[in-house]
């Protein structure tokens, strides 16, 4: 009986095993038999309702990543997936109430929206293991297309506030050839159409805003249906402050230490001016290596610019501080030297004309005297006429052409009495060897004694003093911070806002 019963439960067991299995072989003889007659007869050439109503196709989007941003080619890429669905009746069936998820392969065989990526650089399907994409069936004829597309999109982007910018990304969806009279499209599910946003995790940059528009374009060829994801993405500046702003502050800052360097140490200052200026060009290098040669001028070359004019201003200060203090007087002194020696090559013989026209008139009309001359009054004038050097007063007072008149007249005329006791002065010769031409070297040796004498002054006052030197750099100490700080003022208020 045990035997039995057992067997019983053994056969019972049995049939049950049979039972499911022809089950089994049943659905899968349903599922093969209903595809087959979907497929049979179907014609991917037309759309569905073909002649009738448009064919009304939804989209959904959900975005694994993406994966770069370049501003060098001015595009992004992301990676998606990227699904459709619409009705077509002649793939509807009743013959069991379940999804019928088929082989990509099917695909092939069916009809599918012609719709591409407006503004797509590169695009490819996902390969691995086998191509990436779904196509499901629905009892009622709805059709679910899935791809899982890599895709590089053209992202025209406005550097002018870069780093500090915000730019625009859109994915245009379009259909290629069928007009709005054949297809529409719309965004399924509205605003939650896109997902996966909130997980995005980009380098640079952060998603503010997501759009989803709806909208039809007009082509010659007649009007199309389009879809635009649209998203804002704003620049984060963590980078570019320790790879740009933060490197370019110090360097400027480093410019400054040429201010508390003795002026006198050339080579200290030229070296620390020059290597400033070669690294801010070097940052200025790079930078535009990284971004396209496009021909206005953005946010980070005006602050580079800036601390390139404050570090060359640096160097051209030390410059201006060497010339006053070592080009400056030693020019100057020069040029008082040629203007010296060209006086002195000329005056002599001006005056020695002049003297000589003086002795003529002398000798040819005597004049009448009722007093002492000016002339004697102020200096001392021995019996023959000569004037005694000793007394005289080597000063800039002396009028070299007042001496050679006076000289002249007393060398060259006596004292004589009339009946009525007028005084007269006649010519005379010359006496116990004197001449004219000692008179001369007389006066042109008191002559150069005075012009030493003013030379001296004025190379006093051409050579610069240490304190105005010194007072140059104390200036810079100040100016140059407390400008470079209003830069910074102005450009951070500015580009931030």
């Amino acid at each position: 009986t045990l035997y039995i019963f057992v067997n019983g439960h053994v056969l019972l067991a049995l049939n049950s095993l049979f039972c499911s299995t022809s089950t089994g072989n049943t659905g899968i003889s349903v599922a093969k038999t209903t595809v087959d007659k979907l497929l049979k007869g179907y014609d991917i050439r037309l759309r569905p309702d073909f002649g009738g109503p448009p064919v009304i196709v939804g989209m959904s989007i959900n975005i694994a990543s993406i994966d770069s941003i370049s501003e060098v080619n001015m595009d992004y890429t992301i990676t998606m997936y990227f699904q459709q669905s619409w009705r077509d009746k002649r793939l509807a069936y009743s013959e069991m109430a379940l999804n019928l998820t088929l082989d990509n392969r099917v695909a092939d065989q069916l009809w599918l929206p012609d719709t591409y990526f407006l503004n797509d650089k590169k695009s490819f399907l996902h390969g691995v293991t086998v191509k990436n994409r779904m196509i499901r069936l629905h009892p009622d004829g709805t059709v679910l297309y899935g791809l899982r597309i890599t895709t590089t999109a053209a992202c025209m982007m406005d550097l002018r506030r870069y780093p500090l910018d915000e730019q625009n990304c859109t994915l245009e969806i379009e259909s290629y050839g069928y007009t709005t009279d054949d297809i529409v499209f719309f965004w399924q599910g509205g605003d939650n159409a896109v997902t996966g946003v909130d997980k995005l995790e980009l380098p640079q940059f952060s998603i503010v805003e997501l759009r989803l528009v709806s909208r039809e374009v007009r082509f010659t060829t007649g009007s199309y249906p389009r879809l635009s994801l649209s998203f804002r993405i704003k620049r984060n500046i963590g980078y570019f402050i320790l790879q740009t702003y933060m490197p370019s502050i110090l360097i400027t800052i480093l410019s400054w230490v040429s201010f508390w360097i003795n002026y006198d140490a050339s080579a200290a200052r030229v070296a620390l001016g020059v290597t400033t200026v070669l690294t801010m060009t070097t940052i200025n290098t790079h930078l535009r290596e990284t971004l396209p040669k496009i021909p206005y001028v953005k946010a980070i070359d005006v602050y580079l610019m800036g601390c390139f004019v404050f570090v060359f201003l640096a160097l051209l200060e030390y410059a201006f501080v060497n010339y006053v203090f070592f080009g400056r007087g030693p020019q100057q002194q020069k040029k008082i030297n040629e203007r010296l020696n060209k006086a002195n090559n000329e005056r002599p013989r001006y005056e020695e004309k002049r003297l000589r026209e003086q002795v003529r008139k002398v000798s040819c009309k005597p004049f009448i005297t009722v007093a002492e001359t000016p002339f004697q009054r102020r200096f001392k004038v021995d019996a023959y006429g000569n004037i005694l050097l000793t007394t005289l007063e080597m000063n800039n007072e002396v009028i070299p052409s007042d001496i050679g008149s006076s000289v002249s007249d007393s060398r060259n005329s006596v004292m004589s009495f009339d009946s009525s006791g007028v005084q007269f002065r006649k010519p005379m010769a010359s006496r116990d060897g004197f001449s004219h031409h000692s008179l001369d070297r007389s006066g042109m040796r008191s002559r150069a004694n005075c012009r030493l004498r003013r030379r001296s002054s004025k190379l006093k006052l051409k050579i610069p003093n240490l304190a105005d030197v010194s007072t140059i750099d104390k200036w810079s100490r100040v100016i140059f911070p407390i400008t470079f700080g209003f830069f910074n003022l102005i450009y951070w208020l500015y580009y931030v806002n």
